[in-house]
């Protein structure tokens, strides 16, 4: 399928800008069709009987290879969550960190991730390099590591400012574990989640799969506790309790997803065209060219695909006056900033639109 073709299956975009697949990306028609065809069969035959649950694992494993695949690591080391919360909650969870060890983390994260570091019972050691240019902030977050230090936990791709943070740098210098918040990446850039220990994604975003669905990778399965067991936990188990986990990280995945879920990321996950990592970083780079002409651009250049400028006055209220004229974006809230997500889906008349309406 070509990129035309591929653009062509998503309905939203001939009528808006959709410039917010850091949020949500759209859905196309393979996607919702493929939903409601599993609807209509267990509508119809039910949820129960050897057809459906059949039905039902088989789409675990189809799409479970499926995300391992996207995000570059063995099928075995890859857990169905629900989010990047849910994955970064499973990790915190399992590490059995204790008051005397410490996190290094850095001011750009999403409350996704820093709500699991904030119930952890270490200490938080928090990088100021949200601002900073991409090339400083690696000596910055290696200043906050000390003996102490337990696991290092930080963005791919920053969700504020769209910047790049130093999570494969930081893994090659210290050697410690890292946890990966891959939100702002997974599907939105060429990803290798095998260079991290834990690498944790939504799919409703930049994979432009159904609500609820994610992935965890766990590069060592063995080594992570499972800190919240689900039936899918076990190999088998005994009445007492006691049981068995699964190979891999499966035993990991926190519960059922409905199989209409399933069958709505597997189609998504068909449709991502050749290019399309470089489409999106061209269309990501054009739209940082026409932006700097008018206004304060916080993102570096040749980064990723989000791009993050400043406005003066409530950026709220533009959000809302820029969908009113057919252009979906975000603001960063309390920082006075407009997010725009460049997708391989994005056209140069949605950038037009974008400059026009602004």
């Amino acid at each position: 399928m070509t990129l035309d073709e591929a653009r062509a299956e998503f309905p939203v975009l001939e009528r808006l800008a959709y410039l917010n697949a850091g949020t949500n990306g759209p859905l196309a028609r393979a996607t919702i069709e493929a939903m409601a065809a599993q609807d209509r069969f267990d509508l119809e035959e039910g949820r129960g009987g050897p057809a459906y649950f059949e039905r039902a694992l088989a789409l675990r494993d189809e799409v479970r290879a499926k995300l391992a695949a996207a995000v570059g690591v063995p099928v075995e080391t890859l857990s169905l969550a629900t989010s990047t919360t849910n994955g970064c909650n499973i990790v915190l969870a399992g590490l059995g960190l204790t008051a005397d060890d410490e996190i290094v983390t850095t001011d750009g994260e999403h409350f996704g991730l820093l709500g699991a570091l904030a119930v952890s019972p270490a200490r938080v050691r928090v990088a100021k390099v949200r601002e900073l240019p991409p090339e400083d902030a690696l000596d910055v977050l290696l200043r906050e590591v000390t003996p102490r230090t337990r696991l290092l936990a930080l963005s791919q791709v920053c969700w504020m400012s769209g910047n790049r943070f130093p999570a494969a740098g930081l893994k090659e210098a210290t050697g410690l574990p890292v946890l990966v918040d891959g939100a702002q990446s997974a599907g939105a850039i060429a990803v290798d989640a095998s260079r991290f220990d834990f690498y944790a994604f939504s799919c409703q975003k930049w994979l432009c799969g159904p609500d609820g669905t994610g992935g965890l990778v766990v590069a060592d399965p063995e080594r992570l506790g499972i800190g919240a067991p689900s039936y899918f936990s076990q190999e088998s188990y005994e009445p007492e309790g006691e049981f068995v986990a699964k190979p891999g990280a499966a035993r990991f995945d926190p519960g059922w997803t409905p199989p209409p879920s399933l069958a709505g990321l597997s189609a998504a996950l068909d449709l991502a065209p050749d290019g399309r990592f470089d489409r999106a970083a061209q269309m990501a780079a054009r739209c940082r060219e026409l932006l700097a002409e008018r206004f304060d651009v916080v993102t570096a250049p040749d980064q990723a695909t989000l791009l993050s400028f400043r406005v003066e006055g409530d950026s709220a209220e533009l959000v809302k006056g820029l969908y009113e004229n057919g252009v979906v974006v975000r603001d960063v809230p309390t920082l006075g900033w407009i997010r725009i997500s460049c997708g391989w889906w994005t056209s140069e008349e949605d950038l037009a639109r974008l400059l026009g309406a602004l």
